[in-house]
């Protein structure tokens, strides 16, 4: 099988990495605008089963030429960039997957299943960690139970030696967390869809291994499942976790603005806040040597024959020393790459556009993650 991933970043050059790894996948094409400073963990395969593409996926004719021949397409462009791309792919008649993060674009993906279906391809949007894997963790705990009454998600990447400040470093794309911090989030109060500032009500969740964190509000991660299960489940939310204390002073910077993306004068210069804030905070909160954690938690309670359930579904997944890919690569990256090569094995059915939660198998699915010591701790009580 020969594979495509778009865009060289952290998520797309981990997602590569995994694929080339796969006994049945014989060319991984890893296509972005440049190419030339990829990851010293992919410069091995150079020359053999990696092929760098340098491709602008805004040009279409050059996108469509670089799927030629590929069962699978995995985009780690940014979210806004995927409508173009998956009709792309579609039109190619290859599966598609992407990392989405923003349900708005997902819903317009939807649009195109009756394409998709008479390509007999699948597109599945929102295939990383958050969302992506705590999607089908939360589903596959859903079908686990005869009803449901909560879903909750609690999911974060973290420095595992955290400086003030924020006691955090950037994991993806810091203008990615800004925008989760200042977009409303979706939640299902009472069986019914509500909206709720980013950052707010805040909690502590302890990991046992971790200590105590906080869990805040924050937007994309239910994708299309609060949508899903209105008035069906009463409650489902899900939320960030951070270190004590990082939400408080980044609500602060919020209200005053600094967050704001409408231009100001300044000194007789226009400028917008978050652009200056981003050039300000992102030298400090990027440390190249620094090595991450993500700490994962859904729980999933209910009814099974009569009795009361939960399921729970958790992970603490670290820096690979060895490998030197980070954990946010590991968990979003390797997830991207599952779902890819799922799709091209035919392991994931009917085509159409489906989002994870929808289509993945979900023990399948944990089971590939372990293969890749993303090792998921289940319990029921």
């Amino acid at each position: 099988m020969k594979m495509l991933v778009l865009g060289a970043g952290l998520q797309g050059s981990a997602c590569a990495y995994d694929l080339l790894h796969q006994a049945d996948v014989t060319e991984v094409r890893l296509a972005d605008k440049s190419v030339d400073h990829l990851p010293k963990f992919l410069t091995p395969y150079l020359g053999g089963k990696l092929k760098p593409m340098k491709v602008d996926v805004t040009d279409r004719a050059a996108t469509l030429k670089a799927m030629q021949g590929v069962s699978s397409v995995m985009s780690a462009v940014p979210y806004y960039l995927n409508m173009a791309i998956t009709e792309a792919a579609i039109a190619s008649g290859a599966h598609f997957s992407d990392l989405g993060g923003n349900t708005e674009i997902v819903f317009q993906q939807k649009t195109l299943d009756g394409k998709a279906a008479a390509a007999g391809v699948t597109v599945i949007p929102d295939c990383g960690l958050a969302p992506g894997m705590v999607n089908i963790l939360a589903q596959l705990g859903i079908e686990r139970c005869d009803s449901v009454s909560t879903v909750k998600i609690f999911v974060g990447g973290l420095p595992q030696k955290p400086e003030p400040p924020l006691n955090y470093q950037v994991v993806y794309s810091l203008e990615g967390v800004l925008d989760y911090y200042t977009t409303l989030s979706w939640v299902i109060r009472d069986g019914k869809r509500h909206q709720v500032k980013a950052l707010s009500e805040r909690e502590p969740v302890v990991f046992s291994e971790l200590g105590e964190l906080e869990a805040f509000h924050t937007a994309g991660g239910l994708s299309t499942l609060g949508f899903r299960y209105e008035g069906n489940i009463p409650t489902m939310e899900y939320k960030t976790l951070r270190y004590p204390g990082h939400a408080h002073i980044m609500e602060a910077i919020r209200e005053l603005g600094l967050l704001d993306l409408g231009a100001i004068d300044v000194k007789g210069k226009l400028v917008v806040p978050r652009d200056v804030a981003i050039a300000c905070m992102a030298p400090r909160l990027n440390k190249p040597d620094g090595r991450d954690l993500v700490a994962m938690r859904v729980i999933v309670t209910g009814v099974k024959g009569g009795r009361p359930v939960t399921h729970t579904f958790e992970l603490v997944d670290r820096f690979d020393e060895k490998t030197h890919i980070t954990s946010m690569e590991r968990t979003t990256g390797f997830s991207l790459a599952i779902t890819g090569l799922m799709q091209a094995q035919g392991r994931i059915s009917p085509a159409g556009v489906h989002t994870s939660d929808e289509c993945m198998p979900g023990e399948a699915y944990v089971a590939e993650l372990a293969k890749r010591g993303v090792n998921i701790v289940q319990s029921v009580s």
